[in-house]
């Protein structure tokens, strides 16, 4: 890396003095002001911490946007596409002593409408576009800086605009029906909560299929979720996935995976993948199998086509049920769980299992990896059964 000129420090990117740029950033503080102590702290702390020129979020004017169209609005807040005329900081031009930027791009601008001008929701909206912006150089989505609306007053993040909509327009929806059972019956959000509406999108982005889009979103639904009730998972999807996804759906919150913990082993089957001749290989390639070759089972395939309840209801809004009891697993829940953990080679398929006309090439092409996983030695014994299990089936 490169060090700098005036300083001598050593770059912390390309053509980025840490210590040169906040510097410049921190003069020109008395240059601008959102009108918010909060939201003028934010962004000068951010600044002031900022190692990347990418990474930089500015407070920016209103007037700096034009063709300002909405684009999506739901129960708590608007989406406007706009175009922002100045553009991200490129670099510090040094003879001519200021911030050069790489000019006119498409941006998305959020607007909270059903709360006041400054509350804790926007300022967590703030703060975790802040830490997926800071944790890498290409976070999912961009957070550029904040603006204000000056007809109705309200503060709007300014984010990337993505042509092609987030995931949830991907997945052809926008709600919010991903809520923890615990929620619903009136208990905290905590980060159990969030593991447990990951493997929600987890399902989604499986099956191509919103959350029960044939049951009416309301006091039922919710009731019969707080008594154990769970997206069915498609069968051809791969038992260790099945796996962490019902872990999550636990209603015992501890039982629950940490996010440290899933990133570990989806980051482990991911590269186990890429490796070849393991279990997570064996399981993907014989369901992969089951799925384009076995069409008897009326659940081998998801509906690409869908009919969606009248009172299913994909949008954010208040919830308000009342009198759910305390959310249980349903009662073969850990059994389900402890199946899940054999290894494949319980489950591997057989000449009786497929049609005669399937071709026994491919079938001897699986077989040979499972005895090659019989025969590797992977140091880790993971294939086999857990030697210590926590009481809600969760290997420690």
């Amino acid at each position: 890396m490169a060090s700098c000129s005036e300083y001598n420090q050593e770059c912390t990117s390309w053509n980025w003095c840490k210590l040169c740029n906040s510097t410049r950033l921190k003069n020109n503080f008395n240059k601008w002001t959102s009108g918010n102590d909060t939201i003028d702290k934010f962004i000068q702390d951010a600044q002031l911490n900022v190692d990347y020129y990418e990474k930089v979020i500015e407070w920016i004017p209103y007037e700096r946007f034009h063709d300002i169209k909405e684009i999506s609005k739901g129960g708590f807040g608007t989406i406007y596409y706009a175009k922002w005329i100045d553009g991200v900081i490129s670099y510090w031009n040094r003879e001519n002593q200021k911030w050069e930027r790489d000019g006119q791009r498409e941006v998305a601008l959020k607007r909270f409408d059903v709360i006041g001008d400054m509350n804790e929701d926007f300022l967590n909206e703030m703060a975790i576009h802040l830490r997926a912006r800071t944790m890498g150089e290409n976070p999912s989505v961009h957070f550029y800086g904040i603006t204000k609306d000056p007809e109705t007053r309200k503060f709007m993040i300014v984010l990337e605009y993505l042509k092609d909509g987030n995931l949830r327009n991907y997945l052809n929806n926008n709600f919010n029906n991903n809520i923890a059972p615990e929620v619903l019956s009136g208990e905290e959000y905590t980060k159990a909560a969030d593991v447990y509406s990951f493997a929600i999108i987890a399902y989604e982005i499986i099956t191509g299929l919103p959350p029960y889009p044939d049951a009416a979103h309301d006091n039922a639904l919710a009731l019969k979720i707080c008594n154990g009730l769970r997206l069915k998972i498609p069968f051809h999807t791969p038992k260790l996935i099945t796996q962490v996804i019902m872990r999550c759906w636990d209603a015992r919150v501890t039982c629950r995976p940490t996010f440290e913990e899933l990133h570990k082993e989806l980051d482990k089957y991911y590269n186990d993948y890429m490796l070849k001749y393991n279990e997570i290989t064996i399981q993907i390639e014989a369901e992969e199998f089951y799925k384009n070759k076995i069409t008897t089972d009326a659940t081998s395939t998801v509906p690409l086509n869908y009919k969606t309840h009248p009172q299913a209801i994909y949008i954010s809004r208040l919830l308000d049920f009342s009198n759910l009891p305390k959310p249980k697993n349903e009662e073969n829940f850990e059994k389900k769980l402890e199946e899940l953990t054999e290894s494949f080679s319980h489950i591997i398929i057989t000449n009786d299992d497929i049609d005669e006309e399937m071709e026994v090439e491919e079938i001897g092409e699986i077989k040979e990896m499972e005895e090659i996983r019989k025969t590797e030695e992977t140091g880790e014994k993971e294939l086999k059964e857990p030697e210590e299990w926590a009481d809600c089936y969760i290997k420690r």
